[in-house]
């Protein structure tokens, strides 16, 4: 993968199957307009060849033989054809497994229809299972590409990546991702109670528009010292308001302030499935901007801030629509109608817990995961895995950005309709443990 951007809907799935399927009926009906050019082809050859002189102007043995090449031609376009066919049920059966495992943890009856189809495409073909195997097992590679080769300060203490010193984390990493535990299921929402915390607005500003780029609106996360969480209110011509967070991740001063909701407990939290003190900040601060229950939220997020996020979207009362995330320890599973444009490095140690996400996507069709390895050239910074950095994730945006890709059209439809406010307010909160 190097350092290029890879541009998918998630998962395994990196194509849809109805395109697939388009593709295999164009290629199903091209072939036979080979055999009938090499019938035209022969039938010309035929003709010049009972002419005493077309030999001297028309090297007729390089037109039989291009007649051989339009017949190889059919030959090939039918092979390919069937086997871009034969792939496109392949993508479709993992996306229906993926279906029916969501409505089994949701505790839900599996219509007969997605049962039949996904016999049905099991029957098509004695490959197709084994196709499947293999394309599992080649996303499943290269979730964690380069991981392995980034934390490198055991190895600079002189344990190799091969010993449980040098490897441990990198095995742990791929275990938990492995196991799951950072998919979630759908609807999924946070136990227990994280105790009392306070928020204080710092600073406030009115900023002329929303985010124009994905890069941009990952520039706009608080700058206030100290502040984690930012909120903007745009306020429509209709009165109704929609809400914007911008949310950090872990904070370096929680090491040393026992304040800070935003610190390794709350990572312990969240992963686990319980409300973290940061989430219950972001909560607050959410309320003192003015956000109440059913109010549209987009959100942009980082690291811990991500995985609140993915509990925002999934459980809350909020209609998250839009939400945006790098290096997010956690997979949400959406529903169709939620955008997840989601910023991934394979060699990022805390994305890594995610576990690659899921092998069928989330979110709706325009839904986007960027996966790239964020620092494919070792240095000194992986000593602070750079790869899970913010401005390594600003420039994977910047490449999505200027990927051209489609999809992102519907993450700028969405930003545009935020161009109607009549008004708009920022404000920078600073959370604190009570």
């Amino acid at each position: 993968m190097s350092d290029d951007l890879e541009v998918t809907h998630g998962g395994a799935i990196a194509v849809d199957p109805d395109a697939l399927r388009a593709v295999a009926d164009a290629l199903t009906a091209l072939a036979p307009r080979f055999v009938d050019a090499a019938s035209a082809v022969r039938r010309a050859h035929g003709s010049l060849v009972a002419l005493p002189t077309a030999s001297m102007s028309v090297d007729t043995v390089a037109l039989w033989g291009s007649a051989d090449r339009a017949e190889a031609l059919h030959e090939e376009c039918r092979m390919a054809g069937e086997n871009t066919r034969l792939m496109a049920d392949v993508y479709e059966l993992v996306e229906r497994r993926a279906e029916l495992d969501a409505l089994e943890i949701q505790g839900k009856a599996v219509p007969g229809v997605l049962s039949d189809r996904i016999d049905e495409l099991v029957a098509a073909d004695p490959r197709v299972l084994e196709m499947e195997k293999w394309l599992i097992a080649g996303w499943e590679n290269g979730r964690y590409e380069g991981l392995d080769q980034q934390f490198d300060l055991v190895q600079l203490l002189g344990a190799p990546v091969g010993t449980p010193a040098g490897g441990g984390i990198f095995a742990a990493v791929a275990a938990l991702g492995g196991a799951g535990l950072g998919r979630l299921a759908p609807n999924a929402t946070l136990s227990g109670s994280a105790g009392p915390v306070s928020i204080t607005p710092v600073r406030t500003s009115a900023p002329i528009g929303p985010p124009s780029s994905i890069a941009e609106a990952l520039r706009r996360f608080p700058e206030s010292p100290g502040a984690q969480l930012k909120v903007e209110k745009y306020t429509m011509s209709d009165g109704s308001s929609r809400f914007v967070l911008y949310s950090r991740g872990t904070q370096p001063s929680s090491v040393i302030d026992p304040t800070e909701p935003f610190d390794m407990q709350s990572n312990l939290d969240l992963y686990t499935g319980q409300e973290a003190a940061s989430y219950a900040a972001t909560v607050e601060a959410l309320d003192a901007a003015g956000a109440r229950p059913g109010d549209e939220l987009q959100i942009y997020a980082h690291s811990q801030g991500a995985m609140n996020a993915a509990y925002l979207a999934s459980g809350s009362e909020f209609d998250v629509t839009v939400q945006v995330t790098a290096g997010s320890p956690l997979h949400p599973t959406l529903d169709d109608d939620q955008l997840l444009i989601a910023l991934r490095h394979t060699d990022d140690l805390v994305n890594g817990l995610a576990g690659g996400g899921l092998p069928g996507g989330t979110g709706s069709p325009d839904s986007i995961v960027a996966t790239r390895v964020g620092d494919p050239a070792y240095s000194v910074h992986d000593l602070w895995l750079h790869p899970h950095m913010m401005e390594s994730y600003i420039e994977t945006a910047e490449m999505l950005d200027d990927s051209g890709d489609v999809r992102l059209e519907a993450w700028r439809a969405k930003a545009a309709e935020l161009t109607d406010a009549v008004s708009i307010e920022s404000t920078e909160y600073v959370a604190k443990r009570e």
